[in-house]
């Protein structure tokens, strides 16, 4: 048996270093390492609790408004708070806003590249993927981000600025939004929607949207002239992705997009059937991490480094749901959902590479014709954020999900300061380390039997196909 350690890796938000046992060539072992530890949960105790809604953005440019939308929910928790339905819309819009141009960045610019590798150049499709997606020369980045850049516009109108901004608060929204900013906004949604229905799927996001099966998405792909999802699905097919990095099989989502009557995405668990979440059933396990204290519920957990810690590998924390390590992600949310492709592409394949693109995608395809909708049912002129005060001694609890999967925020307050301040992200969900059990975590039971070769280009796409975020891993 050898040991690998690859990493650093690039178009990785932060740092990440994944150590690999290989025999035979093969991955028998993995461990995922953070080697960059930040200590947002440590700066904002002491401060105002308002003061989150200025901090908390800042752990992470990429996913700025999930970090806002997280922190404004664990206020509000804490002062009793209900936005009104403009302010409920206007974030809503803004969250999604964000979610898929991360989903839509992150197959342009961070997964799809690696199929123009040199690697693959025996490929029959290769010189397609690298017509498109070869970094600074392909054609679809140099589409790809003119769309982008306009569809983020957005933000500055419902948030003022993107990233880090200011306008997401507890009882709703700062920002409101004015009749003639409905038209701007319904606008950009259908120069967005434009360019993905001719360039990212070749056909009408409900078409999409609609696909119900594994075999429905194989009969879609063959029927259709080739978007870029259709390459992808081409190379998938090729190179078995949907047999490459299986994960641990149970999903969990938060929920997401509050709506009058629940929430537009459930949240829950799947684990071969729908469970409802126990959110007092987290912990986080430190017993493999630099940190020093014991497992404990976020509400009551610690962030206190303990640098050289003896079995420890990592800056990231392994939380666990009932004592089991939870994939999180888009996947996991549409799994949650019921999505009914979702689900036949888990029941056949399990969560793979594969069906996490299939999911980002998916969800694209979803949720934007839901903000066309919510655009309509903003009433200028009505109120977009309630006021209240905030108690001297006060707890909440923040439960979003962002691009990446589940983002959770717990707060707890007094004599009118941030007495505690824990937030456990996606990622670190997804690429935490072993428990005291020996169980590892998602990325790191993902990557077992992964071939290792030249340029360890397998490893590399179950690693991206989680997309990590290590800023927002370490605290």
């Amino acid at each position: 048996m050898s040991r690998l350690i690859v990493g650093p890796f690039n178009r990785v938000e932060g740092d990440l270093e994944v150590t690999l046992d290989v025999e035979d060539g093969v991955v028998a072992a993995a461990h995922a390492g953070s080697p960059l530890y930040r200590g947002f949960e440590q700066i904002l105790r002491g401060k105002h609790p308002l003061d989150a809604l200025m901090f908390a953005p800042r752990v992470c440019g990429i996913c700025s408004v999930s970090q806002s939308m997280a922190a404004a929910a664990a206020l509000a928790d804490a002062m009793g708070l209900a936005a009104p339905p403009n302010g409920r819309i206007a974030r809503n819009l803004a969250h999604a806003v964000e979610n898929l141009a991360d989903h839509f960045t992150h197959f342009h610019l961070f997964f799809m590249p690696d199929f123009a590798r040199a690697e693959y150049a025996a490929r029959p499709w290769h010189g397609r993927a690298a017509a498109r997606f070869r970094a600074l020369k392909g054609s679809a980045a140099i589409e790809a981000m003119p769309a982008r850049t306009a569809f983020l516009s957005m933000l500055g109108t419902l948030a003022g600025k993107w990233p880090h901004t200011l306008s997401i608060q507890p009882g709703g929204s700062a920002r409101a939004i004015e009749a003639s900013e409905k038209i701007r906004l319904y606008g950009l949604l259908r120069d967005f929607r434009r360019h993905l229905e001719t360039t990212l799927f070749n056909d009408t996001l409900e078409a999409v949207a609609a696909l119900d099966s594994a075999a429905a998405l194989e009969r879609w792909a063959a029927a259709m002239p080739r978007g870029d999802f259709g390459l992808f699905l081409d190379i998938a097919r090729d190179l078995g992705l949907d047999r490459l990095g299986r994960g641990v099989d149970r999903f969990m989502s938060y929920g997401n997009y509050p709506q009058e009557d629940g929430l537009l995405l459930a949240r829950g668990v799947w684990d071969g059937r729908l469970q409802a979440l126990d959110a007092q059933a987290i912990a986080e396990d430190l017993s493999h991490a630099w940190m020093a204290g014991e497992t404990r519920h976020p509400a009551q957990g610690l962030t206190q480094p303990e640098d050289g810690k003896a079995g420890g590998y990592t800056w990231c924390k392994a939380p666990r749901l009932a004592g089991l390590p939870m994939e999180t992600g888009a996947l996991a949310r549409q799994m949650v959902a019921g999505h009914p492709l979702a689900r036949d592409l888990v029941t056949n394949g399990g969560g793979n590479v594969r069906s996490r693109v299939v999911a980002r995608l998916l969800e694209i395809a979803l949720i934007l014709p839901h903000m066309e909708q919510w655009v309509k049912q903003v009433v200028p002129g009505e109120p977009f954020c309630a006021q209240g005060e905030m108690p001297a001694g006060a707890s909440g609890v923040g439960l979003v999900e962002a691009a990446r999967g589940s983002l959770g925020h717990w707060i707890s307050v007094a004599g009118g300061r941030i007495a505690n301040y824990q937030i456990i992200s996606p990622t670190t969900w997804n690429f935490s380390p072993r428990d005291s059990g020996g169980t590892p975590g998602p990325l790191e039971q993902a990557l077992v039997g992964t071939p290792v070769g030249e340029g360890n280009v397998a490893v590399q796409h179950v690693v991206r196909s989680f997309d990590p975020c290590m800023v927002c891993t370490v605290h």
